[in-house]
C-alpha cells in the first residue's frame, strides 16, 4: 500500500509545481512564452486585399487570427476570404463565422469546440421533409 502511496505523491507535487510555474509568471513572462510558441490571438481589420497576406503569415506562426472584414468592399471581403481559405486548407487549419464579416481563422495547433449560429438560421422556421 505504501508503494501506492508514494507513486500518487510523487505525481501530486509534480502537478502542483508546474501549476504554480503557471500562475507565478510576470505578464512580460507570459508573453514571451507566448511568442516562442506561437500561442497568440491576432485582431485584425483589413483595409485592402493586399493585407491579406500578412493574416496568412500570423497563421504560418501558428497563431489565431480574428478578421473582421467590416472595412473592406463586399468584393474584396469576398477575395481576401477566398485567400484565406486556401491558406488555412494548405496548413490544415480552420474558418468559422462568428459574425457579420468577422471570421475567426485558426491553424492546426488550435482546437476550436462550438460554434456560433447566425441570426438568419436562428429566425428561419424548420421545414418538415415530407416523403
Amino acid at each position: 500500500m505504501a508503494l501506492f502511496k508514494n507513486l500518487f505523491k510523487d505525481n501530486e507535487e509534480e502537478l502542483v509545481g508546474t501549476e504554480d510555474e503557471f500562475y507565478n509568471l510576470t505578464e512580460a513572462d507570459a508573453m514571451a512564452e507566448a511568442d516562442k510558441s506561437g500561442n497568440k490571438m491576432i485582431l485584425l481589420e483589413p483595409r485592402a486585399y493586399s493585407e491579406s497576406q500578412q493574416i496568412a503569415d500570423h497563421l504560418k506562426n501558428r497563431n489565431s487570427v480574428v478578421v473582421n472584414l467590416k472595412r473592406v468592399t463586399s468584393d474584396q471581403a469576398k477575395r481576401i476570404i477566398d485567400f484565406l481559405s486556401g491558406c488555412i486548407y494548405s496548413i490544415g487549419g480552420t474558418m468559422q463565422k462568428i459574425g457579420v464579416g468577422i471570421y475567426l481563422c485558426t491553424p492546426k495547433n488550435v482546437n476550436v469546440q462550438g460554434k456560433i449560429t447566425d441570426e438568419v438560421e436562428k429566425n428561419k422556421p424548420e421545414v418538415e421533409e415530407e416523403w
